[in-house]
């Protein structure tokens, strides 16, 4: 269960430890983590198109009158980036903007957006939004809901440690599919504080057993791996098991300390980033 511990050095982490909240901008404060380190941890790692959707509902700074001023945002990262953000230094981040003046909104994007990019060496995109923005309404899963099926009502289930061998289809069949869960769960694998999640499924191929599919998920309940790894464990497993036409996995968990982080994994190239907030 805790394998990060010996891949991962946390001695120079803020996550899982105490610390003192800024309130003067400071970019410093951020720290970063190679995806490699978890993706090693996947033993049949597929290759994917991809993107993780960071939502930030905690943002707050001063204009140059010195009023504060409140917004959203939203932070979007490609998959194939050598680096991730480390959440918590994420927040600390966020949280030094609030003593700190600036001209406008969009200023305070540039500078979101610029720090991020130079801390990930690589483009992220960020924008910030009012309070009533549209943009950060509330959206429910088009697809069909595992745990509401007939078949999956009754299941007995014993086995909550990871069991990709559980994974079941029918040969005979191809179908186009979307499934969703609200049950999904995992733990972080620096605090072992558990992660919840609604996690979507749509593909192009062999018809999965519905059983085995929510089976296979509710077996990672024990599971330690940062969001983005968990997506790419169950986006390989699928793909090594499925070898489907078309494969999109998508997770959408819970906010923790005002962010949430929704990543992405594809086989399609022309994907939109899913801006969807459930």
């Amino acid at each position: 269960l805790y394998f990060w511990r010996f891949i991962v050095d946390t001695t120079n982490l803020v996550l899982g430890k105490s610390t003192t909240y800024q309130e003067e901008y400071s970019p410093s404060l951020l720290q970063r983590i190679e995806r490699q380190l978890g993706r090693s941890a996947i033993k049949n790692l597929k290759s994917f198109e991809g993107f993780d959707v960071w939502h930030l509902y905690e943002l707050t700074y001063l204009n140059l009158n010195g009023l504060p001023c409140v917004c959203m945002g939203c932070m979007i990262v490609p998959a194939k980036s050598k680096y991730i953000v480390e959440s918590k230094s994420l927040k600390l981040y966020t949280m030094s903007f609030t003593m700190t003046r600036f001209k406008d909104l969009s200023f305070v994007q540039k500078v979101f957006e610029r720090d991020l990019s130079k801390l990930l060496e690589c483009k992220v995109e960020v924008k910030l939004y009012p309070l009533h923005s549209k943009d950060f309404a509330i959206h429910t899963i088009k697809g069909t809901c595992l745990e509401e099926l007939r078949c999956c009502k009754d299941l007995n289930f014993k086995n909550f440690e990871y069991s990709p061998e559980v994974l079941a289809f029918d040969d005979k069949k191809e179908i186009s599919k979307t499934y969703y869960t609200n049950l999904f769960r995992s733990l972080c694998p620096v605090t072992a504080q558990p992660d919840y999640a609604s996690l979507m499924i749509c593909y192009e191929g062999r018809k999965l057993k519905e059983e085995s599919l929510l089976t296979y998920l509710v077996s990672l309940r024990h599971h330690q791996g940062f969001h983005e790894q968990c997506v790419e464990l169950i986006y390989s497993d699928l793909v090594s098991y499925l070898n489907p036409k078309k494969l999109t996995v998508a997770a959408f968990f819970t906010r923790r300390g005002g962010i949430d982080i929704n990543p992405v994994r594809t086989n399609q190239k022309s994907l939109s980033p899913l801006m969807l907030r459930t």
